[in-house]
């Protein structure tokens, strides 16, 4: 007997891209896709770390090492998946990198630079691989329900409440949450769904380099459960999204209840 969600959007044997897929909440992502049959392209600058992991989980997996905020590089991309596959049905956008900068310390003010690169990075790389991901997924031919792809951005709970010294950050991230309901909103004409999540503080790379004691004290900020996130809770609700197609054009917090404090 058939089952009646068959009519969705389903993992097994789609193409997606994973940006930034190399490591932490890419790289989980990734692992989660696979496992459930779907056929994945990290595009990420890492190249040992990205081939490790597509040697690591075999054929249906593979490295293109690619820059998100170029034009050319994201273009090359997703013609390469595009020329091996014939279809993309799925991007999500972990791609992206951290700033603490005060706007206004004793010495000096904010880099210009650095705002600018933090922007071109998280900001305007997502958007990159989003209109550029969109392109290719509005060829699809659609499910009965008439759905070409999904389309899911990763933002922050920085985007509502950035802490002193995350202006950047929060402000690229907020910049996604942004995005996403006129994007979902276009792109519903041609039946792909564009979502983000926003994370709190998960255990990734970025928090690596973090003393045992501040890890844990982090994590007890956190109502409950009181830890750091797990990149695989990022994966889950990722297949999650993909799977249900009532849900579109939102920004979901993943945070465990967590509100940041200024500092």
């Amino acid at each position: 007997m058939q089952s009646p969600y068959n009519i969705y959007m389903q993992i097994k044997d789609k193409i997606a891209i994973v940006t930034g897929g190399a490591s932490g909440l890419g790289a989980a992502t990734v692992r989660q896709l696979h496992f459930s049959g779907a056929h994945v392209y990290i595009a990420d600058l890492k190249e040992k770390e990205g081939n490790d992991l597509a040697n690591e989980l075999g054929s249906q997996v593979t490295f293109i090492e690619t820059d998100v905020s170029s034009n050319t590089s994201m273009n090359q991309a997703i013609n390469t998946v595009l020329e091996q596959k014939k279809s993309l049905h799925l991007l999500v956008n972990c791609a992206g990198i951290a700033l603490a900068e005060k706007v206004l310390s004793k010495e000096k003010t904010h880099d210009l630079d650095r705002f600018t690169h933090i922007l071109q990075v998280n900001l305007v790389g997502t958007f990159n691989a989003l209109r550029l991901s969109a392109a290719a997924m509005m060829n699809n031919q659609p499910t009965e329900e008439g759905e070409r792809g999904v389309i899911i951005n990763t933002a922050s709970v920085a985007a509502f409440e950035g802490q002193i010294g995350q202006a950047a950050y929060a402000a690229s991230k907020g910049g996604i949450a942004a995005l996403t309901l006129p994007s979902a909103r276009e792109l519903a004409h041609w039946g792909i769904r564009v979502l983000a999540i926003a994370p709190g503080i998960f255990d990734t790379p970025l928090l690596a380099g973090l003393p045992e004691k501040a890890r844990a004290s982090l994590g007890q900020q956190v109502p409950f459960p009181s830890r750091l996130g797990r990149p695989q809770e990022y994966a889950l609700l990722v297949e999650h999204i993909i799977s249900n197609i009532m849900l579109n054009g939102e920004t979901i917090r993943l945070d465990g209840g967590l509100r940041m404090a200024p500092r």
